[in-house]
């Protein structure tokens, strides 16, 4: 059976009389790239800090790592780590003088923090820049940096908050295949994002729709379950196109990409009669072929299944 870094089940967390959690249960396996998919203000930041003991849930139950959280919070801290969005060291401090800050407040021996320290350099790539100040660094080697301190004690488990919303593609690209190594390596990690293709690219995933769990599951999983909802349409007026099928009755979508519609349909609904027979109607030529789902497609369909049920 597959092992469990963390097992939550009916989180909760209100803040007064808003709900910014609400009855999430969530199961994240050992040594794999989990993710939550969120607007801003789905709760995703709420539900990490609760995860890794930093804020008190109003309701549920917790459990990281064979620990009650928060009750057994402290002993959890020295086997996670931890990376936020907004870049967190010391920019007047050097890039090796930071990780020998980290590696102090982790309690790391001497000798063995100078070896660590040193690899970490190596693979981090900052060989020419260890003496350089952070706050002189670019944001992707800030991000760089940010990440080899958040695993210079080697933590079982690590918990990425919108890590990569301030970088170049690039450098978000280069930092997802060292999210990989890391869980080849036998690291759980659970990350936040907003991104549609790094979404794509974990082992499962979560989405988050204003403090609930409305998706859980393999992206292939997520996508599949969609499978004759989406269609993609051609006309030689696309405009016109969208205003047809815009209102039709179990059409949940249009989207314009490039010149071609997306149309998403309603659970239940099959696409492609329906959008024919709109378009038909409306006396429009088009070509309507259905198309694979996608993770955007997913999204947009949970989080409006999710509001037409409330």
């Amino acid at each position: 059976m597959t092992e469990i870094a963390i097992r939550a089940r009916g989180l909760t967390k209100r803040f007064g009389a808003v709900v910014a959690v609400d009855r999430v249960d969530l199961t994240v396996p050992k040594a794999s790239v989990y993710g939550f998919l969120g607007p801003n203000g789905s709760g995703k930041s709420t539900t990490i800090r609760m995860l890794c003991g930093l804020l008190t849930p109003s309701a549920g139950e917790i459990e990281v790592l064979g620990l009650r959280i928060p009750e057994q919070a402290e002993p959890l801290r020295r086997r996670i780590g931890y990376m936020t969005q907004k870049f967190s060291l010391f920019e007047d401090l050097s890039v090796r003088e930071n990780l020998e800050f980290l590696a102090a407040v982790h309690d790391l021996p001497r000798r063995d923090a100078a070896r660590r320290i040193d690899a970490l350099i190596a693979h981090y790539d900052f060989e020419e820049r260890r003496d350089q100040l952070a706050g002189t660094l670019s944001g992707g080697q800030k991000q760089r940096l940010a990440l080899a301190g958040a695993v210079i004690h080697d933590p079982e488990l690590l918990f990425l908050d919108e890590p990569t919303s301030a970088v170049d593609p690039e450098s978000r690209r280069d930092f997802w295949e060292t999210l990989f190594e890391l869980a080849d390596g036998g690291t759980t990690i659970l990350v936040s994002t907003h991104y549609m293709d790094e979404a794509e690219r974990c082992h499962r995933l979560a989405i988050l729709d204003r403090g609930a769990l409305v998706a859980d599951g393999t992206p292939d999983e997520l996508t599949g379950a969609l499978r004759g909802r989406t269609v993609e349409v051609r006309a030689a007026h696309p405009r016109s196109a969208h205003r047809a099928l815009a209102g039709v009755p179990g059409v949940v979508s249009v989207a314009q990409i490039g010149n071609a519609l997306r149309v998403l349909a309603e659970e239940g609904v099959d696409a492609a009669p329906r959008v024919r027979s709109a378009l038909s109607g409306a006396e429009i030529d088009a070509h309507v072929i259905e198309a694979d789902p996608t993770l955007k497609d997913v999204f947009v369909a949970v989080t409006q299944d999710e509001r037409r049920a409330g």
